[in-house]
């Protein structure tokens, strides 16, 4: 079968896909995945074929994509969330598709269309997910990942604001607060310069970018901004999380962690220091047990490798 893959040209938006198309790949099925340049690199070398559809550089749309369904013929669109041109051009082209999330289905008004009809590889714990998105669902484990990188040793403690959020201000001000607590602290800076940080304390290692899959299963506690690629890839390893939710769909997501006691947050107005140090200590002590049954509940939801093999099945019950 060939299946086309289709994401926006970001590492929130695509990397979830990723686990699901090398499982593709590996299950026999051709597979070609459209997207901007920017995430080509590590697409291409998992063999999964990257493309820029026309002129699209972020966003693609149904007018970019539809020539290339006439010169690929796809048997399947799998296109994520926030592409909902895609699901247009494959109905179009009189394509199967299915809806792929990156997390929890996201709420009005942060900058995405939500996703209406059609089925859905849903790769949240129903635990979490939004009890309002009552579209047809099958469940796909989320699985982290990431480029191979620099190593780490655990126990730590793991701080990051994501790829498009966070300010050097709030990360100075998180890493006084982790480093009071005497245990060694990786950062990600993300957009931050880490220059931009002065100099931090000895317990305190910071980098611009860090392999996340292979760091998190070291981590003690995750502080982070509420995005969902840290949110499923700290909860599939079982460790506690500090939020920081800064925009779009991370006070949802925050919001879903305390409510299953896998975490707590702080918004906007409450973060200082003290607060991060005695929030970071609550979670390390209490809130462990519920993220490891939030763990447990993603372990025992189906593999990419057992999605891909059942991908012919989804196409034809459609």
């Amino acid at each position: 079968m060939r299946v086309l893959f289709a994401s926006l040209a970001s590492v929130g938006h695509t990397y979830p896909l990723i686990p699901l198309a090398i499982a593709a790949r590996e299950a026999g099925h051709e597979v070609h995945f459209a997207a901007g340049e920017e995430v080509h690199a590590p697409l291409a070398a998992h063999g999964l074929r990257p493309f820029r559809p026309s002129d699209s550089f972020y966003e693609i749309y149904a007018e970019d994509l539809a020539p290339e369904l006439d010169r690929l013929r796809p048997d399947l669109v799998i296109h994520e969330w926030g592409l909902p041109g895609a699901a247009t051009a494959a109905r179009d082209a009189g394509i199967p598709g299915l809806w792929h999330g990156f997390g929890r289905m996201y709420p009005d008004g942060i900058g995405l269309e939500r996703p209406r009809g059609g089925t859905h590889l849903d790769i949240c714990p129903p635990s979490l997910q939004d009890k309002d998105f009552l579209d047809s669902r099958s469940p796909l484990r989320p699985v982290p990942f990431a480029e191979p990188g620099e190593t780490f040793d655990g126990p730590l403690i793991y701080l990051t604001l994501g790829t498009a959020f966070g300010t050097a201000e709030l990360l100075t001000t998180a890493i006084r607060g982790l480093a009071a607590l005497g245990k060694p602290v990786v950062v990600a800076t993300g957009r931050v310069r880490p220059e931009e940080l002065g100099q931090v304390p000895g317990n305190v290692v910071v980098r611009k970018w860090v392999p996340q899959a292979d760091l998190l299963p070291h981590a003690e506690l995750v502080v982070h901004h509420g995005g969902s690629g840290t949110t499923l890839g700290a909860l599939a390893a079982g460790v506690p999380q500090l939020v920081l939710p800064q925009g779009a769909d991370q006070f949802a997501n925050a919001d879903a962690l305390t409510e299953v006691g896998a975490a707590r947050q702080l918004l906007p107005g409450e973060v200082t220091p003290a607060a991060i140090a005695d929030s970071a200590a609550a979670v390390r002590a209490g809130h462990r047990d519920a993220a490891r049954a939030v763990a447990a509940e993603i372990a025992g939801m189906p593999s990419p490798a057992e999605v891909a093999r059942r991908l012919p099945d989804l196409v034809t019950r459609r």
